[in-house]
């Protein structure tokens, strides 16, 4: 990650521009078709906002045991993979009607769990240690960042 999106992280004046800064630069430095930010709402993952190739799950709620983002909170790592139709976490049908075909999602902890960010492909994609690097470390900046905002947060769920 850049120290120019550190500094746009750090320099964001709204939550709506810290969401801006981690969508679009999660999407482009992972060169992925699409990326989210998810909030944790109580035992809910709240997708906040995507920049996505088609929409996704943008303003909806899954519960967190349900869904790949929670996983990634309720365990504290991130978690990459190459073909979603084989990995019994995913639920299916929230995923079949969308292109999303491989995916990389990586927990926002301080130090509890407040959201995750996550990338998507729509062709298999295995990701590299250099991109869950990247992710990693935009997962940091953008807690840095979230916290500066906790009127606009929901509420810290049963993870924390």
């Amino acid at each position: 990650m850049s120290e120019t999106t550190t500094e746009r992280l750090a320099e964001a004046a709204t939550l709506e521009e810290v969401q801006r800064v981690v969508r679009t630069t999660a999407r482009s430095a992972l060169v992925a078709h699409g990326a989210t930010l998810v909030l944790l709402d109580g035992d809910l993952c709240y997708y906040a906002d995507e920049d996505s190739m088609s929409p996704l799950w943008k303003g909806q709620r899954f519960p967190a045991v349900n869904c790949i983002s929670g996983w990634a909170m309720i365990n504290r790592q991130t978690v990459a993979i190459r073909d979603i139709r084989f990995d019994s976490r995913i639920p299916q049908e929230a995923y079949r009607p969308t292109f999303v075909r491989s995916l990389l999602m990586a927990p926002i902890l301080r130090p509890e769990p407040i959201g995750a960010i996550g990338c998507y492909w729509a062709v298999p994609h295995a990701a590299t240690e250099a991109e869950i690097e990247t992710i990693e470390s935009l997962a940091g900046a953008a807690g840095d960042a979230l916290e500066r905002f906790p009127e606009g947060l929901p509420a810290r769920g049963f993870l924390s």
